[in-house]
């Protein structure tokens, strides 16, 4: 069986962080941890299915694996499939979404339902009670006789939901009916597995273990649980220091050569990245910290996310996920809840999404600079290489490369092209060479 692992897209309601595949979170990234999951069910020979854009940290992080580049990305899963399974010759194949990260035990049993069919497969299906936008299996006498693709509310033609883990006992098969198929959009794929349950046995494997679909940025915030640590005890690097007043507690992780001062405190699950410095008084909790990081003094960060390099100084950062480079001034922080402590949504392209939180604080991305006292409300977004002025109150997504200052009027906001880079971490080791000093 060789599974082929797809994580070709571009993310674009990834924005305004980088691509999600590789976007750090404690210690690993999305598709490193599938990769570890599809191996520990046993399933060695994997081939990865990457983009332009991300192809080549997709070789520097699998050098052994075997990987092909989708040549037409605007085709969706057939494009990837199409450049995929010529490679495949005519064993079964398992075909894996990059965007969901579900338990090992999920592909062992798949495995376990397809090892005496001849033709036909298997698909993996979460019963859900509430509605959710994906697509629904139509079933009969556990065959599947169809995919409805985000069917209104209310008019869902089971309980049924598709998770892109299938297998398909002859890959010829399934290239067959990938080319056969004419589609109007990108549901290439899914036109294809119709005809294909029309003529061979497909069935719904039932599945109820941890899946979290990733297609937003705040579903970091869900996935974040599922990767921070769990051992009883802190593993603490041999090259890190910790100051004998500091409080490492619980499930912690912490990098070589971590800084952590004095009255500074990390409770788990956390995970502390390479050269970070957890200054005075500072509280680090339930979060994934970056490599080369600052958290200054008396700052907390709750149930977050941070990438490399990021420096704040006595702020906030609660259930939030930033990119790298970031910088924060003294004061900065973000709110995560509403005053009705309702739930909280987020715009994509235009679009107002619920998010399923009700504690959900900021998305921002690489090379931001937010000045003293800023303050982001409930759900903002701020576009890569940003810059936001002292003391302004953001209420709305900014977008890439902004500058942003308060307006002449109480509450507005001046939003214009932001002329000026944000320096590189290199150039900031001066002023980190100084502290604890």
């Amino acid at each position: 069986m060789q599974a082929v692992l797809i994580f070709a897209g571009q993310s674009c309601r990834f924005r305004p962080l980088r691509e999600k595949s590789f976007f750090p979170v404690a210690g690993t990234t999305l598709v490193e941890e599938q990769v570890r999951r599809l191996k520990q069910a046993g399933l060695n020979d994997i081939l990865l299915v990457a983009g332009a854009h991300n192809r080549n940290e997709a070789a520097a992080r699998f050098p052994t694996l075997k990987m092909v580049q989708q040549e037409d990305l605007t085709l969706g899963m057939r494009g990837a499939l199409l450049s995929a399974l010529p490679h495949c010759n005519n064993e079964p194949v398992m075909v894996v979404s990059g965007n969901d990260l579900i338990d090992s035990s999920a592909y062992e049993t798949l495995l376990m339902m397809t090892r005496k069919m001849k033709t036909g497969g298997a698909i993996l299906a979460r019963k859900v009670k509430e509605y959710f936008p994906g697509g629904y299996l139509t079933v009969k006498q556990n065959r599947i006789t169809g995919i409805v693709e985000k069917p209104a509310p209310g008019t869902e033609p089971s309980d049924l939901v598709n998770i892109v883990a299938h297998i398909h006992v002859s890959a010829s098969s399934l290239l067959k009916a990938l080319n056969e198929v004419k589609p109007a959009k990108d549901d290439g794929y899914e036109l294809a597995l119709d005809a294909l349950m029309q003529r061979e046995k497909y069935v719904a494997v039932p599945y109820a273990g941890s899946w979290q679909p990733v297609k937003y940025p705040w579903h970091l915030l869900s996935v974040l649980p599922l990767l921070l640590p769990t051992n009883r005890k802190p593993i603490i690097h041999g090259t890190a220091s910790v100051h004998p007043t500091a409080v490492i507690e619980g499930a912690v992780i912490i990098g070589p050569h971590v800084r952590v001062f004095a009255h500074a405190t990390v409770m788990g699950p956390c995970t502390i990245g390479e050269g970070t410095i957890v200054a005075n008084n500072a509280l680090v909790r339930g979060s994934s910290v970056g490599k080369n990081c600052v958290i200054g003094y008396s700052t907390e960060i709750a149930r977050s996310v941070l990438g490399d390099d990021v420096w704040t100084h006595s702020s906030y950062v609660g259930d939030s996920v930033f990119g790298n480079n970031i910088s924060l001034g003294a004061g900065t922080v973000t709110g995560n809840l509403r005053l009705d402590e309702g739930e909280i949504s987020s715009v994509i392209d235009g679009v107002q999404l619920p998010t399923g939180l009700t504690k959900f604080g900021a998305i921002v991305g690489d090379d931001c600079r937010l000045g003293i006292h800023t303050s982001l409300l409930p759900g903002i977004k701020i576009g890569a290489g940003s810059f936001i002025s002292s003391a302004v109150v953001i209420g709305t997504d900014v977008p890439d490369a902004s500058f942003v200052k308060n307006g002449d009027t109480a509450g507005s906001l001046i939003i214009r092209k932001n002329t000026k880079s944000a320096p590189a971490p290199a150039e900031r080791t001066k002023f980190k060479r100084g502290l604890g000093k």
